[in-house]
């Protein structure tokens, strides 16, 4: 009878190596009022602090006040117009996602976010959209309600949980700090998460097979 001699194998050997961590998600946070007086500045500061606490995502700002693009469309923009976009498009497209912070302006979203969408195409393709919005009684839920169907068009995809602010200057104080912020940091942590999800997914998917819609 022939006998074996089983060799050890060493533990470290016999385990997988660990995934790597996947590239962080670049995500551009669009303040889509450029109106005077905006308090989109005060909400987005309090957005940005939320985001920065995470390690899975990258932020960097797109303020509708700092570009300046004409409402009427063109296939072949002046050159004022070019340099217009030259300080946008580029940041919109290498985004891996969108937060579009919006307030309630007339039961819709302000003419300067809907300008920057506009002006760009293959930009928001197939890339997740999160959004924050503020208002008076309605939080500026009827302006995200329209921009679902923007972003739809435009082939993103819209995260189902926002975070809204319902008589949003009475919720801050004097530094921009949110008076009660339990509730509404818990609401963002679920869209952050989200807009993670989605945004890793369709990266990888893009990765693998470029989408074709």
């Amino acid at each position: 009878m022939n006998s074996t001699t089983e060799v050890p194998v060493p533990l470290a050997a016999s385990l997988p190596s660990p995934a790597p961590l996947p590239e962080p998600l670049r995500i551009a946070v669009i303040v889509g009022s450029n109106r005077e007086g905006r308090f989109g500045p005060v909400v987005a500061e309090w957005l940005l602090g939320r985001i920065r606490d995470r390690t899975d995502l990258a932020v960097y700002v797109v303020d509708t006040a700092d570009v300046h693009l004409p409402t009427a469309l063109s296939h072949s923009p002046s050159a004022e117009v070019a340099a217009e976009l030259g300080k946008v498009t580029p940041h919109l497209a290498a985004a891996d996602a969108f937060v579009v912070l919006t307030p309630e302006y007339n039961h819709s979203f302000p003419a300067s976010l809907k300008t920057l969408i506009d002006w760009h195409f293959h930009e928001w393709r197939a890339k997740p959209v999160a959004f924050v919005s503020y208002g008076g009684l309605s939080g500026g839920l009827r302006a995200v309600e329209q921009l679902r169907q923007v972003f739809a068009e435009l082939h993103s995809v819209t995260v189902r949980d926002t975070v809204s602010f319902h008589n949003a200057g009475a919720s801050f104080d004097d530094q921009g700090r949110h008076k009660d912020p339990s509730a509404p940091d818990a609401a963002a942590k679920v869209m952050l998460d989200q807009l993670a999800w989605w945004g890793l997914a369709l990266r990888e998917a893009k990765s693998v097979r470029p989408y074709g819609g």
